[in-house]
């Protein structure tokens, strides 16, 4: 009997002791993530993002600067179109600039911190912690959480975050919709922890300036103006009036839709603006992701520019996700 007793201790103290060398629990892994997160002075990351938000996929190479003072770039490159758009947040507010068309808005936000960001380290591991209902699982390469979101496309419902278990980096982002199909993934290539930058990295003017060197400013639209219709329109609301308007700054395409949730989207060929002229500045507003582009966003307008047009869409009845919705569905094109 004692021998057996001696026998049974041992495998006990062997399963113990193999246990505490095994696989972190969800509890080690979400302490260790606010440890790295405390830690992170900085990072360099780059992903390649694909869309199916739109009535074709979209895919975009992302290269995400940030550095712990709250100083952002964030480049979203598409690589059917060749045009790139850069978010950046610095001391002087929050900007949204389209190098190729010479164009930048300036704002007073808190962007990032008012929704999750599928491209930011920071922002993935907030909605880790802050969800108590996300799960949790892991293969051999990675740890993988299921979490509620907070993006502004409310279509997205859920997002599935894949972690290297090596360094705890991110890997790959699957944003879900309510039937658990991937509308946004992410692959991210790169990520340096703790990178250095230079003074000038998070300027407005040196970042214009040194896309437009790899991305030079596009010529004058020429031609006749392809109009473009919402496909999603709210209920209780119809198409209205149409009509072209000419003003100073050429032709503007005018559609009026009435009803409970009245609204009127404008488009007109863009302008190119002068490389003199400075952004735009707008108190309040937000960046506001599109899918197909990064429009800015007001209390009662969006704007965005997309396939050579200026587009704004303004109502008084309608709240900033409704706009964001119907902006979205901008991509029908109209018979003339």
């Amino acid at each position: 009997m004692k021998r057996v007793s001696w026998f049974v201790m041992l495998g006990i103290l062997m399963i113990l002791m193999l246990a505490g060398c095994g696989e972190k629990t969800q509890e080690d892994v979400l302490e260790d993530l606010g440890t790295t997160l405390e830690d992170l002075s900085g990072y360099k990351a780059k992903a390649t993002m694909q869309l199916e938000t739109g009535n074709e996929p979209q895919t975009y190479d992302v290269e995400v600067w940030y550095q712990k003072e709250g100083f952002y770039r964030v480049v979203l490159n598409n690589k059917e179109k060749d045009q790139s758009q850069i978010i950046l947040r610095n001391d002087d507010g929050v900007f949204v600039l389209t190098p190729a068309l010479n164009k930048s808005f300036r704002f007073q936000s808190d962007w990032p911190k008012t929704t999750s960001q599928s491209y930011l380290y920071e922002s993935l591991v907030a909605d880790i912690l802050t969800d108590q209902e996300r799960t949790f699982s892991q293969d051999e390469e990675h740890y993988l959480f299921e979490t509620a979101t907070n993006y502004q496309n409310k279509n997205l419902n859920k997002q599935q975050i894949y972690l290297n278990k090596k360094d705890l980096t991110p890997a790959r982002v699957e944003i879900l919709d309510a039937e658990q199909s991937p509308l946004v993934t992410l692959n991210f290539t790169e990520f340096e922890k703790n990178a250095s930058f230079n003074d000038v990295d998070f300027e407005m003017e040196q970042n214009m300036t040194g896309a437009q060197l790899s991305e030079p400013t596009l010529a004058e639209p020429s031609g006749e103006m392809e109009i473009y219709v919402p496909l999603y329109v709210p209920d209780g609301t119809s198409s209205g009036e149409s009509k072209e308007v000419e003003t100073e700054d050429g032709t503007s395409y005018v559609q009026q839709y009435t009803g409970e949730n009245s609204f009127t989207l404008i488009q007109k060929q863009t302008d190119v603006v002068p490389a003199s002229t400075t952004s735009t500045t707008i108190n309040e507003g937000q960046p506001v992701d599109l899918g197909f582009t990064i429009g800015v966003q007001t209390e009662d307008a969006t704007m965005w520019s997309h396939n050579g047009i200026d587009f704004y869409l303004a109502s008084t009845d309608l709240d900033a996700e409704e706009m964001a919705n119907i902006a979205r569905s901008v991509y029908g094109t109209l018979e003339k």
